[in-house]
């Protein structure tokens, strides 16, 4: 994210110093790498899907022109995509034959947001499944030397350790809650409990508190996609996973803003044409899209319209986890056939 940063200083110096985004000019500098990753996206997907190539244009088309792609990117700013595009990426040269450059790739996308550590269990399970310990063994090590790379002008100042105060600062203080509105299990247990933000770090099981359990949920989830990758390493499958692994770090885990279910869009398209593939991944971009303009309102009417709380909240979230199980239950059914691409 510095790097990005720095090179929009270098576009425009007054980036460097700007305070605030009440400058028109900055606010579509800043939205600016967002926007082009998810043209990045679109392309990658179409490439993906390339061996249909009708497919593959009406599926890139859908991506970048998808409501809740505009909405975090282009409306709001936000860089979900660009973690997600290093992650599609990583996809596209393992199921290629070009498992080191993958690791490369992986290793960004995990430098630039955390939230990319539900890719990690999908491709350990596909490198064990297709090359073995050894070359799994060498893919690690050129990851953990992307970190190293990445992180190298700002260790000299204390970055990785400021990174990790800050890191704890937000997830023990700031954002300590069960749900940042996502639409979620968690959001129906803060709902129920009257619709104000709840914290995740008081014991509610013995010494285990919502963050605990939400972790050991995440945790055999991730066992689960695990397995199944491993079962039967396809590039079907890697897709169904890693729509999967990201669908359960969202619907498990407390802390979860909105948007961080975003890479599900980006996989699940990887699956197609299955028409099952397609009816998951409409049903998603519905209620995900409703949940980004519900939790953070572009106007007052859509507020008034979406409110993210009572019933509306309920309903979204019932709905989000039973779209994230029907994710497991195809994935399952992608893992067991024992023909296909």
């Amino acid at each position: 994210m510095v790097y990005i940063w720095a090179g929009l200083g270098a576009v425009e110096p007054a980036f460097r110093t700007v305070s605030d985004a009440a400058d028109e000019g900055i606010r579509v500098l800043m939205k600016t790498p967002p926007s082009l990753a998810d043209l990045g996206l679109a392309i990658g997907v179409a490439y993906g899907l390339r061996a249909r190539p009708t497919v593959a244009v009406l599926v890139g088309l859908a991506v970048a022109l998808h409501p809740a792609v505009i909405d975090v990117s282009a409306l709001f700013g936000q860089y979900e995509s660009i973690y997600v595009m290093f992650g599609l990426g990583a996809f596209l040269l393992a199921v290629n034959g070009h498992p080191r450059l993958a690791a490369v790739a992986l290793g960004l996308a995990l430098m630039t947001k955390p939230q990319a550590l539900p890719f990690v269990a999908p491709f350990a399970a596909w490198s064990l499944a297709t090359l073995g310990w050894r070359e799994t063994a060498r893919l690690v090590g050129i990851g953990l030397a992307v970190v190293v790379v990445t992180w190298l002008p700002f260790i000299p100042f204390g970055g990785p350790a400021g990174y990790l105060r800050s890191l704890e600062a937000h997830q023990n203080d700031l954002f300590a809650v069960l749900s940042l509105r996502a639409w979620n299990p968690w959001w129906i247990l803060q709902s129920a409990a009257g619709g104000d933000f709840l914290g995740d770090s008081r014991a509610i099981l013995g010494p285990l508190t919502p963050r605990h359990l939400g972790l050991v949920a995440f945790g055999l989830l991730e066992l689960v996609v695990f397995a199944w990758v491993y079962r039967r390493p396809t590039p079907t499958v890697l897709a169904w996973a890693l729509a999967a692994s990201s669908i359960a770090a969202f619907l498990a885990l407390t802390t979860m803003h909105e948007r961080y279910a975003y890479p599900v869009l980006v996989f699940l398209a990887l699956a197609f044409p299955d028409r099952r593939a397609v009816a998951v991944w409409i049903a998603f971009g519905i209620v995900f899209t409703v949940n980004l303009l519900a939790a953070v309102p572009p106007s007052d009417v859509i507020g008034d319209l979406l409110p993210s709380g009572g019933v509306l909240g309920l309903v979204g979230s019932i709905a989000m986890t039973a779209i994230g199980a029907a994710i497991f239950i195809e994935f399952r059914r992608a893992a067991r056939l024992s023909d296909g691409p």
